[in-house]
């Protein structure tokens, strides 16, 4: 394929390309490590990755003579050749080869599968494509970096290495990427959450953030936000036990498809365990009564807290965590009502997202392989979504198979202000554990029917949305959500009452304000005071006491002149009222 034939910014073309990165790496690292044996080499979103069993460590020094080898094989323009074996040849070729991970892979094959091989000058590997037709088009790649994996995924394995790379077809791009990458280390959410004091990780507790004051404040409004909204929703809110008898997760499902994530405990000599969803709760506490149609659509909102056993390393502070909590919310309905219910909730998730300047995009999932209820259930579960999504004039892909177990959904996809995308916001219609529950409502014919059910989250995990915000900000919070609205400095230890005064003023308004009256050098405070994304800035000396004229600073527009404490103070309640970016 050449490199002007390329259409980079169609999904599957950049799939393909990436795909041959990763080759063109293998076949890079089998040049300068012969002994490294050839695991598995997939794209991922942003770029690829390829996992090796290798004594020696990769190092920085390694990936950088790896990515001038890759330079030479695409330089070499090598044509891809794609040929297949039949099942002993294949065993066979991959035996002679030394690669026991393709070997096993070939086992693991159907009796009548096709088993595909490329080619490309003097690497070939094991894989079903597809691939460019040369490796021409790979003009610029750069490996970021080595991580740890499992072969297939399991701690029980053996652990290999994962070096991961990006590529384009042009060297700009990459430049373009690169400088991307150099502003999102900025915005790590793990250094701003540190420098602002919003959480921290112990190694006493791996994937189990904890929340510092600063955090609490920030966690707290998003969550008053949240519960302000429900309720002018009809939301009614719920707090079910974080811990429950193992037979619920039987009757849910969940122990048959997700009991390898979860967390067990013995009490009484009964098994019990720590919930990784909170819907089973829902379940219960829709039994306690029977209702009428009458009550329909029964809304019911829980800040759930729930456990998810995660590999150690793919723990990534706030985004990949051990415990979280779900803004979860579960919709029991009439059939008829579930057109009006999912618009809501779109509607809803719009909203929200707004608040914060989030664009998103929409994909529906369909029915996964594995999967509780009746085909026929799912196509009217998958109907009724797209119905919803039409009927709004919404623009949606259609991502097949990646459904829940229980039911299709609507994922949002919010993209950031560094133009990454984080799936936070989903509809699930599940018609299955009403079923699995017997879950039922009295109908205006006197008999019982079943109620149809819609399980959906907004922010997703509070944890991972606050790791996304404190990024897509870079810490500079909108006015309501700041840990610190306003720090008071002085330039001596003369000045302190007054600072202490105004600090009162401002509380008593409503804000959230702090004074620095320590004997330190004002720059030096005021530098703190920026490294901690402190909202406005407002240094007291001679003159400002004397004068009442207070001179302010904002963290995102810069020095603002003089105005008096009644006059800021009025600029900053408005700016918290609009909710202001």
């Amino acid at each position: 394929m050449a490199n002007e034939r390329l259409n980079f910014e169609d999904e599957q073309v950049r799939k393909t390309f990436r795909h041959t990165s990763a080759h063109i790496l293998a076949q890079a690292v089998k040049r300068l490590f012969p002994e490294a044996k050839l695991a598995i080499g997939p794209a991922i979103e942003n770029g690829f990755y390829y996992d090796f069993d290798l004594e020696h460590k990769f190092t920085d020094e390694d990936l950088r003579s790896l990515e001038k080898e890759m330079e030479k094989i695409v330089k070499s323009a090598y044509p891809i050749e794609r040929f297949e074996l039949p099942r002993e040849e294949a065993a066979r070729f991959a035996e002679e080869k030394g690669e026991p991970y393709k070997a096993e892979l070939i086992a693991d094959l159907a009796d009548d599968a096709v088993i595909y091989f490329y080619r490309q000058g003097d690497f070939t590997d094991l894989c079903a494509g597809p691939h460019l037709e040369s490796t021409v088009p790979v003009k610029a790649v750069r490996l970021t970096s080595v991580a740890g994996a499992y072969w297939r995924g399991s701690e029980k394995n053996k652990m290999l290495q994962r070096i991961y790379g990006v590529s384009f077809p042009e060297q700009s791009a990459l430049d373009e990427y690169l400088a991307k990458l150099e502003e999102a280390k900025k915005r790590d959410h793990r250094k701003i959450g540190a420098e602002m004091d919003l959480f921290a990780v112990y190694d006493e507790g791996p994937g189990f953030p904890f929340f510092m004051p600063n955090g609490m404040i920030l966690r707290n409004e998003l969550e008053r936000f949240w519960r302000e909204e429900h309720a002018k929703r009809g939301y009614r809110e719920i707090k079910t036990p974080l811990i429950l008898r193992e037979e619920l997760w039987h009757t849910s499902g969940h122990w048959e498809h997700y009991r390898d994530n979860m967390y067990f405990t013995k009490i009484d000599d009964n098994n019990y365990a720590v919930k990784p969803m909170n819907c089973p709760g829902a379940m219960l506490a829709y039994k306690r009564k029977m209702y009428s149609y009458r009550d329909f659509p029964i809304r019911v909102a829980e800040m759930g807290q729930v456990h998810r056993h995660e590999l150690s390393g793919v723990l990534h502070g706030l985004m990949r965590v051990r415990t979280f909590t779900q803004d979860d919310a579960h919709i029991f309905m009439l059939p008829e009502q579930i057109q009006d219910e999912v618009i809501g909730v779109i509607d809803f998730i719009d909203y929200v997202y707004k608040i914060f300047g989030f664009k998103y995009r929409v994909e529906l999932s369909t029915r996964p392989e594995i999967h509780m209820g009746a085909d026929e259930e799912w196509e009217h579960a998958i109907d009724a979504l797209k119905g919803a999504l039409e009927k709004k004039g919404a623009h949606y892909a259609v991502n097949k198979g990646d459904g829940a177990f229980y039911g299709p959904k609507i994922d949002f996809h919010l993209e950031d202000s560094m133009g990454r995308t984080w799936q936070c916001g989903t509809i699930q219609l599940d018609f299955q554990m009403p079923q699995r529950f017997d879950l039922t409502y009295t109908g205006n014919d006197g008999e019982k029917h079943r109620p149809a059910m819609i399980h959906r989250v907004i922010f997703g995990s509070v944890e991972r949305f606050i790791g996304i915000l404190t990024e897509h900000f870079a810490g500079k919070f909108p006015l309501w959500l700041a840990p610190v609205q306003v720090r008071i400095l002085t330039v001596t230890e003369k000045f302190s009452g007054y600072a202490l005064e105004l600090a009162e003023k401002f509380r008593a308004a409503g804000l959230r304000a702090e004074f620095d009256v320590r004997n330190e050098k004002i720059g030096y405070k005021i530098r703190e005071a920026r490294n901690a994304r402190d909202s406005y800035i407002v240094v007291i000396g001679g003159k400002e006491a004397e004068s009442g004229i207070l001179p302010v600073r904002s963290s995102k527009e810069g020095e603002l002149g003089g105005m008096s404490a009644a006059d800021f103070i009025d600029r900053l309640r408005k700016e918290i009222a609009e909710k202001s970016i």
